[in-house]
Parts: structure tokens; sequence; C-alpha cells
């Protein structure tokens, strides 16, 4: 019988990213809104306040989303009434992205869904506002600071 083998870091990250992204998605389900739409309304919502409407490049840098993704993902929440796509006034390739007042309402009742979410799921570690899961934040970023660097992101 073939023993198994230890599960590697980036197994475990892949398997508990994918995790994390499914009980979002569940949970965000009656909202009609996916995590991924939920990344980019949120990371929207972000940049809006107190500056510019961002341009689809801007808002996939700061939400770390593929601008190809960024785009489609704008398209289908603009169709749904979420967010409104306008041309920038310095790029004329370019979009500016901001929300809808039913955009906003959205937001608000969906990021009071996620913070339910994370909460359970970092229950294990002491919840979000323990020493384990400061801790554990600090390591990830870390990491994703060293890939990002790696990859010139």
């Amino acid at each position: 019988m073939a023993r198994r083998r230890a599960p590697t870091v980036g197994y475990l990250l892949w398997h508990l990213a994918l995790r994390w992204r499914v009980a979002v998605d569940r949970a965000l389900s009656p909202l009609g809104i996916t995590h991924a739409h939920y990344a980019l309304l949120a990371s929207l919502h972000a940049l809006s306040r107190g500056g510019p409407r961002p341009s689809q490049r801007e808002l996939a840098d700061f939400s770390g989303l593929e601008v190809m993704y960024v785009s489609k993902l704008a398209r289908a929440l603009e169709r749904a009434g979420l967010l409104r796509r306008a041309d920038h006034p310095g790029d004329p390739r370019a979009f500016q992205l901001g929300l809808t007042s039913r955009g906003e309402d959205l937001i608000v009742q969906a990021a009071s869904v996620v913070g339910r979410v994370h909460g359970r799921l970092l229950e294990p570690t002491g919840g979000r506002h323990s020493a384990r899961t400061a801790a554990l934040m600090r390591e990830l970023e870390t990491l994703l600071d060293h890939a990002e660097a790696r990859d010139g992101t």
C-alpha cells in the first residue's frame, strides 16, 4: 500500500482558496452575484470613495484581477444595472466605471454577508480579530508581496 505524501503549501493554499470561494459564492447566491462580482464591486466601491471614477485598468490593478476579466465582469454587471461604464475623458480607449445606486445598495448588503462568511471561516484561528488571524494575514501578505515582486506585478 502506497503511503500518502504530506500536502505541499501550494496544495493547501489552492484548496483553501477554492473552498473559500465556494463558501462566498453560496452565501452571495441569493443576492444574484458571485465572489468574482463581489470582488469587483467591492473594489470599485473602495476606489470610488473620495476620488474620480477609476478606469477598468485602475480597477484591475487595485483588485488584482486580470484586465480582460475585469472587462468581462464589468459588462455583465452593467447589464445587471449594478455599474456604469462611461468613456474616459483622458483616454479614448478606456472606460471609467462607477456604481449605480442599485450597485451601491447591493455592495452594502453583500459586504455584510461576506463579513459573516469570513467570520465563520476564521473561527478555527480565533475569529477575524484574533492574534492568530493577524499572524496568518502577515504570513500571507509576505508570500503575496514576494510573488508580486518576482512577477513584476
